[in-house]
C-alpha cells in the first residue's frame, strides 16, 4: 500500500489557479483506503472546487489510479474527462503519472506521496519502506529502521530516547527499542553485533 497524504486545499487551488474545465480522478484501493482519494473524497473535492469558483466537469473513481492500459478505462466511467482542460488525480504519485500518460491535458496531483505501508486486519500499517532499493529488513527482525527512524540509524539507537519512545516523534516507539524486542522473540539478538555501512540510495 502506497501511502498519501492530503495536500492542504489552498495547495491544491494554486495548482489549478490557471486551469479550467477540471476533472477529478480518485483511486479505489489505497488512497479510498486512507481517505484521501476515494469517492467521497473525490465528490468532496468536486464540491469544494466549485465553490472555490473553478469548473468542475465531473469526477470519478477508477479500481487502481496507478494501473491502467489505456485511457479507456476513464473514459468508460465518465466520457465528459475528454472536455477536461486539466485532471487533479487524488492518488499517490505513481498514480499521477499514470493518468498523465493517458491524456495530453496538465495532471496535478491532490496527494503527497509518503511511503510505502500496508495493512494489517484493519490497521493501516504506516511508514512500511522508504524503497531505499538495498532491502536488509531481514537483519533487523523485519522491521525497517530507514523507514522507522526519524534519523535512519542502522547501527543503534541515537541515545535520545526515554522509556523507548523516539526523541524525534514523541507520537512513535523507538525503532531500536522495535527491533530489539522483535529479535529478542525471534532468538537473533545476535544480529545486532553487525555494522553497517550507510546505504547507496542509487542502488537499485
Amino acid at each position: 500500500m502506497i501511502i498519501s497524504s492530503s495536500k492542504p486545499f489552498e495547495e491544491v487551488l494554486a495548482l489549478l489557479k490557471d486551469e479550467d474545465p477540471i476533472f477529478v480522478v480518485g483511486c479505489s484501493v489505497c488512497a479510498a483506503k486512507l481517505h484521501v482519494g476515494g469517492e467521497p473524497e473525490v465528490k468532496e473535492m468536486c464540491e469544494r472546487l466549485a465553490r472555490a469558483g473553478k469548473h468542475v466537469i465531473g469526477g470519478t473513481v477508477p479500481r487502481a489510479a496507478c494501473n491502467m492500459r489505456s485511457s479507456e478505462v476513464l473514459t468508460d466511467l465518465d466520457p465528459e474527462i475528454l472536455n477536461a482542460g486539466a485532471i487533479l488525480v487524488m492518488s499517490c504519485g505513481s498514480g499521477a503519472s499514470t493518468v498523465a500518460k493517458l491524456f495530453d491535458i496538465p495532471v496535478y496531483p491532490s496527494n503527497n506521496t509518503d511511503s510505502l505501508g500496508g495493512m494489517s486486519g484493519d490497521e493501516v500499517l504506516r511508514d512500511q519502506c522508504v524503497m531505499c532499493g538495498q532491502c536488509s529488513i531481514g537483519d533487523f527482525g523485519g522491521v525497517c529502521p530507514s523507514s522507522k527512524c526519524p534519523k535512519g540509524l542502522l547501527n543503534g539507537p541515537c541515545g535520545g530516547s526515554m522509556d523507548g519512545i523516539c526523541e524525534v516523534d514523541p507520537e512513535k516507539d523507538c525503532a531500536w527499542e522495535l527491533i530489539y524486542k522483535r529479535l529478542e522473540r525471534i532468538r537473533r539478538l545476535d544480529l545486532l553485533e553487525n555494522i553497517y555501512k550507510p546505504k547507496e540510495h542509487g542502488v537499485k
